[in-house]
C-alpha cells in the first residue's frame, strides 16, 4: 500500500470513528447522526434553507432528508414553511427550541475534540488542516478527467 492509499485508509477510519463517538454522547438527546448533521447545518446558516439545498449540504437524498426532518420537527427542532416565492418550495429553519440543544452538541463535539487532539501541536493541526482544504478544493471542484 503506497502513501497515498495509507492515507485514505486513515482518513476513512478517523472520520467514521469521529462519528461514531459523537453519536454515542449525543445518543442521550435522541440524536442520531444525520439528525445532528441537520442541526448543526441549519445553525451554521443562520437563515432558512430549502429543502434541496439543505440535502446537497448535508449530502443526503430528498426522501432521506424528509425523514429526518419529520423527526426534527417531531422534536420541536425545526420547522417547514413555504418559500413567499415559490410556494412549491418548503424553506427549512432551527424552531425556537433548539437553542439548547445546539449548545449542548456545540459542548459535546467540543470537549470530544478536545480529548482527541490533546497534546497535538498546533502546528500540525495547521498542516494537516492546509492538506485536507487542498483535498476538498479537489473534490468540489468536480471530476478532472
Amino acid at each position: 500500500m503506497d502513501a497515498g492509499e495509507q492515507f485514505a485508509v486513515e482518513l476513512a477510519r478517523v472520520s467514521r470513528q469521529w462519528r461514531k463517538r459523537i453519536d454515542e454522547r449525543l445518543r442521550h438527546l435522541d440524536l442520531t447522526q444525520a439528525r445532528w448533521m441537520v442541526l448543526l447545518q441549519l445553525s451554521r446558516m443562520g437563515a432558512p434553507v430549502s429543502q434541496r439545498e439543505l440535502a446537497d449540504i448535508v449530502g443526503v437524498e430528498g426522501p432521506t432528508l424528509v425523514r429526518v426532518l419529520d423527526n426534527l420537527e417531531r422534536q420541536g427542532l425545526v420547522e417547514r414553511r413555504a418559500c413567499n416565492a415559490d410556494r412549491r418550495v418548503k424553506l427549512i429553519e432551527l424552531a425556537q427550541g433548539a437553542g439548547p440543544v445546539i449548545a449542548e452538541i456545540g459542548r459535546i463535539a467540543a470537549g470530544l475534540r478536545q480529548e482527541l487532539l490533546e497534546g497535538v501541536p498546533a502546528g500540525e493541526l495547521e498542516r494537516a488542516r492546509e492538506l485536507l482544504k487542498i483535498i476538498a478544493d479537489r473534490l468540489e471542484s468536480g471530476p478532472r478527467g
